[in-house]
């Protein structure tokens, strides 16, 4: 069997290592993400449909092959989760409404995308965009 014989289904969700649960919780609660699951003081399970983004204390990573990701400062460098929203210019002002900051400021892409750049408070980036 090859790869090419196998079938992927759907992509889940995420795993991502934070240095302050709580702050992260507020920030993706603050987006508009749903918390179903979580175990108090070690993760937190945020939902957007049914895709998730789990949140893990660095402090309580078991995993070893999560542990070396605790000592790297640029969090998820070249990595970007890509949100569709409705209306990308009204959640642009929600977000700096709230008083985030985001890395760059709402463009219109080369490639039909209408789009800008949030980091979360650990460095990964999350860009917010409508097709044009």
């Amino acid at each position: 069997m090859t790869i090419m014989n196998m079938k992927m289904s759907s992509a889940s969700g995420l795993v991502t290592v934070v240095k302050d649960l709580e702050k992260s919780k507020k920030f993706y609660g603050d987006l508009g993400f749903v918390f179903k699951k979580e175990m108090p003081g070690i993760s937190a399970i945020a939902y957007l449909n049914w895709f998730w983004i789990e949140l893990l204390l660095e402090t309580e990573v078991v995993s070893d092959e999560f542990k070396p990701d605790i000592k790297i400062s640029s969090k998820g460098a070249g990595q970007y989760l890509h949100i569709k929203v409705e209306d990308v210019d009204d959640f642009y002002k929600g977000v700096v409404d709230m008083g985030y900051k985001p890395m760059d400021e709402l463009l219109d892409r080369p490639w039909g995308h209408r789009e800008f750049i949030l980091a979360d408070p650990d460095g990964y980036k999350i860009v917010f965009f409508n097709k044009r």
